[in-house]
């Protein structure tokens, strides 16, 4: 399997004790499959290059576990956002990106004032990306790491155009499904 992080620096060796805990499948170095979107979400900082480095995965003799958008992956992603031990003894998890990982969504999601399952109706909304989240060394070791090519400044803003325009597309839709909700009178 090919696989692609996007940063602003050369990944050759990855640690998956570093990063957040609290991301959507707790704390490991987080991977796409998808190369057009890891240039897409490629971002530019001040005095730095942006790097998408690719990769050759091995997942045979792993424990994978595999997420689609449903009540697990959302309980899962919930726990690991509020710092609940992870009981998911996997070498490598697959799955969604929640979108409000992606899009901004003004808080609303994560706010507590929606009821879960409201939660989980607005995280459906939009395209759906995939993660692939190497959670232990034994993973890690799984991962050769092939290039890295750097983005010019005119590609990552490219790519941010297009980045914004699917985010304008997906506020959109947004608005109308939290509107509905609150027709429904859903809202916790």
């Amino acid at each position: 399997m090919i696989l692609y992080h996007t940063g602003f620096q050369v990944i050759q060796t990855p640690d998956v004790h570093y990063g957040r805990k609290n991301a959507d499948f707790g704390q490991g170095f987080y991977l796409t499959s998808d190369g057009e979107f890891a240039h897409r979400w490629a971002r530019q900082r001040m005095g730095e290059k942006t790097i998408v480095n690719t990769y050759a995965f091995d997942e045979e003799g792993l424990t994978v576990h595999r997420f689609c958008r449903d009540a697990a992956w959302f309980d899962y992603l919930s726990g690991n956002r509020r710092l609940k031990p992870d009981t998911l003894a996997a070498d490598v998890i697959i799955g969604p990106i929640a979108n409000d990982t992606l899009y901004d969504t003004f808080g609303i999601i994560t706010s507590g004032f929606l009821k879960p399952e409201d939660a989980m109706r607005l995280l459906l909304i939009g395209p759906e990306y995939t993660q692939i989240t190497l959670k232990t060394a034994k993973a890690a070791e799984r991962l050769k790491w092939l290039s890295a090519e750097v983005l010019s400044p005119e590609d990552t803003a490219r790519y941010s155009e297009m980045t914004a325009s699917e985010q304008g597309a997906y506020q959109i839709l947004f608005a109308q499904e939290l509107e509905r909700l609150t027709q429904n009178g859903h809202e916790g």
